[in-house]
């Protein structure tokens, strides 16, 4: 694979599985890690927000994240995130020890490089400071992750990232189809590939040179992103209505995400539990959030099988 490629794609957002004792379940990431590599994702996004990364401690942050990569074995590139200080020298240091364990790109949070009332002047200076101090031997990527508050890249950033020759990765959670098409151009001809992370705006932005999606839903139904994103140019009119469902279908984000997850995980049978240290599990489950989850999958399964898709 031309190593500009590989960051095309599926990028599954990993989810952690706990215990009951909200301790990491690593026989159950094991499972997990199988079934996204089954379902043909191109690569792992681990250490992330859906991993739960901000009630990590650091060494949980690390341990996640060598373990993630020792049991791939090379089956997928991975990148990992766990950026969750404030202080920039803490920030510095954190992302050279997720660097040292040998992920393809370490991923920032957008978030981290100025407080809420700051200006994007002050995004592009710490974010300057970072990338120097970050060793080039690991590629840098940037997520708009929504916690603790979402601070979307301004156009200076993303063309600073693209000439720079050091970013691979955007995860962009802007879910606008007009921002994305004027990022897919700030970023051409360089090494920098758009992530989208919104099923809504998927297709079209595929259609106008995103290169992949990276998002929550990737815990649901993988295979059918990656048979989008395969199959939109061959088959237009299949893609269409995969789309519409995997639009709609992305509503469930809001069904007590990551419980409504790790409820179809335990599902499956990867996971033993779905413990979780952001919320307690009891609305989902006396709100009739499960049920609506189940119809929510139970209509992808047909619609797999009516278009003939994943056979």
């Amino acid at each position: 694979m031309n190593t500009n490629d590989q960051y095309r794609g599926v990028w599954p957002v990993m989810l952690t599985p706990f215990d009951e004792q909200r301790e990491i379940d690593w026989e159950s990431l094991k499972k997990l890690i199988d079934w996204y590599i089954k379902a043909g994702v191109n690569g792992l996004f681990a250490n992330c927000q859906s991993s739960e990364m901000f009630f990590l401690s650091e060494a949980e942050s690390l341990q996640l994240t060598r373990f993630v990569l020792d049991y791939v074995d090379g089956r997928v590139p991975v990148v990992a995130s766990g950026h969750t200080a404030c202080g920039l020298s803490q920030q510095i240091d954190q992302l050279g020890k997720i660097a040292e364990t040998g992920v393809d790109s370490v991923i920032m949070i957008s978030n981290r490089f100025a407080m809420p009332g700051e200006s994007d002047d002050v995004v592009l200076a710490n974010l300057k400071r970072i990338t120097a101090a970050v060793t080039d031997k690991v590629g840098l990527g940037i997520y708009e992750c929504p916690h603790p508050y979402k601070r979307l890249l301004s156009d200076d950033v993303v063309r600073w990232c693209a000439q720079s020759g050091r970013y691979t990765f955007i995860k962009d959670t802007c879910c606008r189809i007009d921002t994305i098409i004027r990022r897919v151009e700030l970023v051409k001809g360089s090494r920098l590939h758009i992530a989208n992370a919104n099923g809504q705006t998927l297709l079209p932005s595929l259609q106008a040179g995103a290169h992949g999606y990276s998002g929550v839903m990737t815990n649901f139904h993988p295979e059918l992103y990656v048979w989008l994103c395969d199959n939109w140019q061959q088959e237009p009119e299949k893609a269409d209505v995969v789309s519409a469902y995997l639009s709609t279908a992305s509503l469930a984000e809001y069904l007590d995400y990551p419980i409504c997850a790790k409820d179809y995980q335990k599902s499956l049978g990867n996971f033993a539990s779905v413990a979780s240290r952001v919320r307690e599990s009891g609305n989902y489950y006396s709100a009739h959030f499960q049920s609506n989850m189940q119809q929510m999958v139970q209509l992808g399964e047909m619609i797999k099988k009516q278009l003939g898709v994943l056979q």
